[in-house]
Order: C-alpha cells, then sequence, then structure tokens
C-alpha cells in the first residue's frame, strides 16, 4: 500500500512509498480506511531532520498525525464498519509514570511516550492504519469534509479545559479573550472561545487573505499590529505564535487575575532586552497565571469532536486551503504564505 515516510534525522528524505506492508496487527484491532491527514509544522520539521523516531527496528517514520478515516473492521465492537474515526495521536509510556497510568498522556512526566507520525509509532499518512479501541475517536458523520482538523482542535479544547480549571481557584465570569495568531490552532481556540459566549479578539500579522474574514465569520474582532497596542485587558489570552516577543507582551496585556495560556512553541538562541522584574510584580499583585499547554487526552479528544459537530462546517471548511492528492505529496509538504490547514488527500 501507499505511504508516505520519512528517515528520522535525514533532511528531505520524503518519500513516498507504493509497497510499504499492511498495518501490524499488533498496532491494533480497529483496521481503518484512510481518508486524509492534515499537515502542520511538526511535519515540517521532522522533514527537515530536526526531530522524529521510527519505530524499534525500523529505518524509516510514516508521517501523519492529523487523521481522518473509515472504519473497515472493528472485531472489538467499540465502531461500526463505516464510521469515521480519528486516532489518538500520543499512547502512555511503558514504565507508567503517575499521570499516564490514569490515561492522562497528554501530561506525561518521563518522556517515554510514543505518537503517532512523530516518536516510536508509524503515522496516519498511509492507506490502511491499524489502532486500538482507546485510542480510537468516533466522529460525527457531518465532519466527513473536515475531520482531520480533530488533532489541532483536541490541543486546544485541552488548552480551554486547563484554562477554566485555574479559574476556577476563585470567582471568575471571563468576559474577553485574546488569541494571538490565526494559523490553524488560534482559529479552532477562537471558535472554542467563542461556543463559550466570550468577546473574542484575534491579532494575527496577516492585512490580506482569509484569516480576517474567518476571524470575523466567528464574530470576532480581527486586529493587526502589536499586543501592546491592544485597547482591551483581556481574562484569557490564548497564545498560539509562540515568537517570543508576542509571548512576553501576552503576559503583561492579560488583565487582573487573568490567565495566560502558552500553545505555541518557540524556537530558541533569540535573547530580549525585557523589564523580567516589572513582569514578575505585575503576575504577582494582579494573581496572574501563565502556563503552557501541549497535546490532549481522550478526555479532550472527545471534547473537541463535540465542538467541531456543533461549529458552523462551511466556516470549518474554510480552514482548509488546499487539498492534494497522495500521488502530489510533495505539494502538501510545501507551505504556502496563503495556507492555513493543507491536507493530504488519500481518496482523490
Amino acid at each position: 500500500m501507499r505511504a508516505v515516510t520519512v528517515s528520522p534525522g535525514v533532511p528531505d528524505s520524503l518519500r513516498l512509498t507504493d509497497d510499504w506492508p499492511e498495518p501490524a496487527a499488533e498496532e491494533g484491532a480497529i483496521l481503518v480506511e484512510a481518508l486524509a491527514v492534515g499537515v502542520c509544522g511538526t511535519d515540517q520539521e521532522i522533514i527537515a531532520g530536526h526531530y522524529g523516531e521510527a519505530p524499534p527496528g525500523q529505518q524509516r517514520l510514516v508521517l501523519g498525525h492529523e487523521s481522518l478515516g473509515r472504519v473497515l473492521e472493528d472485531p472489538s465492537g467499540t465502531l461500526r464498519s463505516g464510521d469515521l474515526v480519528a486516532g489518538i495521536v500520543r499512547h502512555p509510556d511503558p514504565v507508567p509514570c503517575p499521570n499516564c497510568a490514569v490515561d492522562e498522556w497528554d501530561m506525561c512526566r518521563n518522556g517515554r511516550y510514543t505518537e503517532h507520525g512523530i516518536k516510536g509509532l508509524p503515522g496516519f499518512a498511509r492507506d490502511r492504519w491499524r489502532v486500538q479501541p482507546k485510542f480510537a475517536v468516533g466522529l460525527d458523520p457531518v465532519l466527513a469534509p473536515v475531520g482531520m482538523l480533530l488533532e489541532p482542535a483536541s490541543v486546544v479544547a485541552k488548552a480551554w479545559d486547563h484554562i477554566e480549571r485555574i479559574g476556577c481557584r476563585a470567582e471568575w465570569k471571563p468576559q474577553t479573550a485574546l488569541v494571538t495568531g490565526a494559523g490553524p490552532i488560534g482559529l479552532l481556540a477562537a471558535l472554542l472561545a467563542t461556543q463559550r459566549g466570550l468577546s473574542v479578539h484575534v491579532l494575527d500579522r496577516a492585512t490580506a487573505g482569509p484569516k480576517p474574514a474567518l476571524v470575523r465569520a466567528l464574530g470576532a474582532t480581527y486586529h493587526t499590529g502589536t499586543v501592546d497596542e491592544l485597547d482591551l485587558d483581556p481574562d484569557v489570552v490564548v497564545e498560539c505564535t509562540g515568537a517570543p516577543v508576542v509571548v512576553l507582551d501576552a503576559m503583561c496585556k492579560v488583565g487582573p487575575a487573568g490567565i495566560v495560556c502558552l500553545t505555541g512553541v518557540s524556537s530558541g538562541g533569540r535573547t530580549i532586552d525585557f523589564d523580567a522584574g516589572a513582569l514578575n510584580r505585575a503576575l504577582v499583585l494582579e494573581n496572574n497565571v501563565v502556563f503552557g499547554s501541549v497535546n490532549a487526552n481522550r478526555r479532550h479528544w472527545e471534547q473537541a469532536a463535540d465542538a467541531l459537530a456543533r461549529a458552523d462546517q462551511s466556516w470549518l471548511n474554510s480552514l482548509i486551503t488546499r487539498r492534494v492528492p497522495v500521488g502530489e505529496y510533495a505539494q502538501a509538504y510545501s507551505a504556502t504564505d496563503e495556507d492555513i490547514k493543507v491536507v493530504l488527500d488519500f481518496t482523490a
């Protein structure tokens, strides 16, 4: 069968293989026909050789962690043939650590977790894949065109889950949310914020293209410029860029008793002249919280599936700016300035 693979650690080793072996039974009882996989920055970094880990005893790693498939067979009875399904990316470590032991693998403490298409597990960019029932998330049929958005949506579902848990430390009735960055994560974070009835503001560099209209279609307000220039003191900031200046400005901008959730991953090696003492003073005196969030456990995947099913499906479709047939795979992994979400289509 077809599979999109790389040699981890070897730059530009991306290949489409036509004779990849069928998924081994040990991978899981549920056999799935691939419909599509989403492409994200993590894939780009693996292709560039920055990281990635093949399964034990193998030289190549199948890419793809943003999955959408249709069940071919499920002897466990968890799902039915024909059901839409997505595979949860992260699996718990084998020790397990205290968090993995209670299925909170997103909070793994020892780093020995595995991840489909990233670390130690084959990805979903292949014609057929298998998954264990506990890592299979069934989807509403309405999500057939956009179900590959479930993985990034699970990331922001976790972010909002933890924001709300932190908010419960005191009487908390948030009114305003700021999302920095209008990529897929930022737009989905804004979607979940609007579903919570918040007044939502989204900041991004783009002055043209689809992003401003997508934000306004949510009923949110689109901004360009800098965080510091915004005339608001948000109760919540969801930071999705990882840009160091934006991260620091977000910490300074949040209102009293506010919460800043960092979801963007910064690259190292850059220093900024910054008054850390003033920031510390503000965080302490205003009871603010700053925390990082990555990945998701099953609870968040299910929350994300519900959020996507309740969303405007035409709006979700608009997030997908290119659908690329598998035979033209290289184009899918070549980013353009106009891209929001690119999808590798296994049905074309």
